[in-house]
């Protein structure tokens, strides 16, 4: 019996182990799929970049949209690339939107922070001067319709309050009002899930006094 007994634990130690080897192979299998998929995803944004250096404005804005469409979560340097590739295509309204999530994203400590957001001033003032000839009539495509990937800290900075967790108001008499920041639950920063939820419209804010 006790032999019996024994046979029995080495075989369920032995299709346990054969169990947790699988599953640790599928897992390694998955991870090596996602780093190869980021590697092509990288070359490929790589790629249209240089597209839009060597001045093919129209062609990189075609490869970024099918970036768009094929990716799960859009990095932020596609935000960057394909806000100043609009400003080139001369789509500012589109510029303005998709630089402001980077430098939201990215804040002054991003690679690109210091070009987004002179190429930000550029839009907006361009934005300005085409409204006034009212000669822009392009089809744009705005980041409230994709899933804009936050980096990994998976935090970003309340736009609402900018951190503050304090929304301040000016009065007529030039006297201030204070309210707490209904979306940021006094964090002062949004969730990845928030911060996308929120540049959608679909962000509720909770009642605050």
């Amino acid at each position: 019996m006790k032999w019996i007994l024994t046979v029995g634990l080495v075989v369920w130690w032995a299709n346990t182990n054969a169990q947790d080897d699988q599953r640790e192979k599928v897992r390694q299998a998955q991870e090596q799929r996602a780093l190869e998929q980021q590697r092509t995803n990288q070359l490929w944004l790589d790629s249209a970049a240089r597209i839009m250096e060597r001045g093919d404005y129209a062609l990189a804005d075609k490869e970024f949209r099918n970036m768009l469409a094929s990716f799960k979560s859009v990095p932020s340097e596609l935000a960057f690339y394909f806000g100043k590739n609009s400003y080139y295509m001369g789509q500012y309204k589109q510029s303005i939107d998709w630089l402001s999530k980077y430098i939201q994203l990215k804040g002054a400590s991003g690679s690109f922070s210091a070009e987004a957001a002179d190429f930000l001033k550029k839009s907006e003032t361009a934005l300005v001067s085409a409204r006034k000839e009212q000669t822009r009539n392009a089809i744009e495509v705005f980041s409230r319709d994709f899933f804009i990937d936050c980096g990994p800290t998976g935090k970003v900075i309340c736009p609402v309050c900018a951190g503050t967790t304090v929304i301040i108001r000016k009065g007529y008499l030039g006297q201030n009002s204070y309210k707490t920041c209904g979306y940021c639950h006094q964090r002062g920063t949004l969730t990845c899930d928030e911060y996308n939820k929120l540049i959608r419209g679909q962000l509720q804010p909770e009642k605050t006094p």
